[in-house]
């Protein structure tokens, strides 16, 4: 999870993150460093983007303007509408206190991993 100013598009950021993704641990054979495909919806839908994917050796699945409705990501929207969801049970991140962007991004980062611990201990 990344922060970044309110005035800057969402499509901004997703080079950044999928840069930060680290690499998986404990599988046979060489880490891979990044996802096979991704899902997004009509914001992340410039041929720069997927050029950008495809030389990465990840499948974009992304609605097209004009072709596809925003209804056949529903499968996948839900699991992003979810997360946001749980995010937002920390006050703290909802309305935003501090000033400083590292402070915040540190609240983030505690949110994201208290939020896989929970969903870890439910199934362990």
């Amino acid at each position: 999870a990344s922060i970044s100013g309110a005035q800057v598009h969402d499509s901004r950021m997703l080079v950044t993150l999928l840069e930060a993704v680290p690499s998986v641990a404990g599988l046979a054979g060489r880490p891979r460093k990044r996802p096979a495909k991704l899902h997004a919806d009509k914001t992340y839908a410039s041929r720069a983007h997927r050029a950008w994917l495809r030389s990465r050796g990840i499948a974009p699945r992304i609605a097209r303007y004009g072709i596809e409705s925003r209804e056949r990501l529903g499968k996948w929207r839900w699991v992003v509408e979810r997360t946001l969801g749980w995010l937002h049970r920390f006050r703290r991140l909802r309305i935003r206190y501090e000033r400083r962007a590292d402070i915040h991004q540190a609240f983030l980062s505690l949110a994201c991993i208290l939020i896989c611990w929970r969903y870890i201990q439910r199934f362990c």
